[in-house]
């Protein structure tokens, strides 16, 4: 018995560098499992990023008048059609963009000819550029989620060459994220428009209203 000690301990003299091996790869075996865990509870924690349904899905501007004839402008509806995006159900986090080419003019009181008007002013020079800047994108920051389906989304707008943080208010639920906010144009470095002097023109804030569905399997 005494002889194997010793053979034992001549082994580990002969070949120490097997011993030394030992203890890093177990630490080694133990960091990956770690990692494997730590991305696996990421990934359940934050869910999975989805498609938005931009078919059903409805994002609209509202611009109004102002000014000390205001009463002879006209207030204008604007369609903005979601190019594409995705959301994450779970953590609320979202991502979406839109051609800014492809938005429309509403207005259903003005003639045709009138409405056709508005809609190259707003796509030209003066106001969009939109053969400068096709693409208006959102994505989100953080996500606060509160009672009854309420959420606070913080993140970055970028419009007209300009990034900007904006924070919006929204409701969840059966799938449907809506609600409303509201931005001012010089911050996106567009000048309202003003005519007569001044006396009639829009106002430097607009409204925005958002309806996104997402994929009914996914719905909250």
């Amino acid at each position: 018995m005494i002889e194997a000690n010793d053979k034992f301990q001549d082994a580990r003299a002969i070949d120490p560098l097997s011993e030394i091996l030992k203890e890093p790869t177990r630490f080694l075996i133990l960091r990956v499992f770690l990692l494997l865990a730590l991305i696996s509870s990421i990934g359940h924690a934050t869910g999975q990023m989805t498609a938005i349904d931009t078919t059903h899905s409805k994002l609209s501007i509202h611009v109004s008048k102002s000014g000390v004839f205001s009463g002879f402008a006209d207030n204008h509806e604007i369609e903005a059609p979601i190019a594409e995006g995705s959301l994450d159900a779970k953590s609320g986090e979202v991502r979406l963009s839109v051609d800014s080419r492809q938005m429309r003019v509403l207005d259903p009181k003005l003639s045709a000819e009138k409405r056709q008007q508005v809609q190259e002013r707003m796509l030209g020079p003066e106001v969009l550029d939109s053969s400068r800047f096709p693409s208006i994108t959102f994505e989100s920051t953080h996500v606060e989620r509160r009672q009854e389906g309420t959420v606070i989304v913080q993140g970055r707008l970028s419009l007209h060459g300009v990034s900007k943080p904006v924070s919006i208010d929204g409701h969840v639920k059966n799938g449907r994220y809506t609600g409303r906010f509201a931005l001012k144009q010089h911050d996106f470095d567009i000048t309202p428009i003003s005519i007569a002097g001044g006396t009639i023109k829009v106002k430097d804030e607009v409204a925005i209203e958002f309806d996104i569905a997402m994929s009914p399997s996914k719905a909250n």
